[in-house]
């Protein structure tokens, strides 16, 4: 084999063996949301406090915008950082372009955290296996604006991600 040709091959193997590892870590990514406002390279997720005539009647709304249509479902857990108990909050939804999961913000206090678990299929989500990628907040990020009525809160979140 010529030097050329053994450099092509080692080059070819090297770039397969880096998109191979690439797919791995990207098959199960876990990553901190923090702010209210989270943008990663194929997903976008805005929080609003959506505020009601009392605080059972207050909703938190998160919006997961799809950035590239790589995700077909979505589901919400919550989970208590002190036990460790987990609890399916919203289970598993086809996800298309967008969409708004609201949970009852009364609802934060025996799960503070949550995890927002995107699937690249249906039969993932169905079968709970791993997600392709987990955003997780440890509680109501302290950056959520609230509004008082349903269409203020709309806005909001279609301005912020851009929609």
């Amino acid at each position: 084999m010529t030097p050329i040709r053994l450099r092509r091959v080692v080059c070819l193997s090297l770039s397969l063996a880096m998109l191979a590892a690439g797919t791995f870590v990207d098959a199960q990514e876990k990553v901190h949301g923090a702010n209210s406002l989270f943008v990663a390279p194929t997903v976008k997720v805005a929080w609003v406090v959506q505020k009601g005539e009392s605080e059972q009647a207050t909703l938190v709304v998160m919006r997961v915008v799809n950035r590239f249509g790589q995700y077909r479902q979505v589901r919400l857990d919550g989970v208590d950082p002190f036990s460790n108990t987990r609890k399916v909050l919203i289970s598993a939804q086809a996800l298309g372009e967008s969409i708004d999961l609201s949970l009852p913000r009364s609802g934060f206090a025996d799960f503070p955290s949550c995890e927002i678990h995107l699937y690249r299929s249906e039969t993932a989500a169905a079968a709970e296996m791993e997600p392709s990628l987990t955003i997780y907040y440890l509680g109501v990020p302290d950056t959520t604006p609230e509004f008082a009525s349903a269409r203020e809160a709309q806005a909001y979140l279609a301005k912020a991600l851009g929609q």
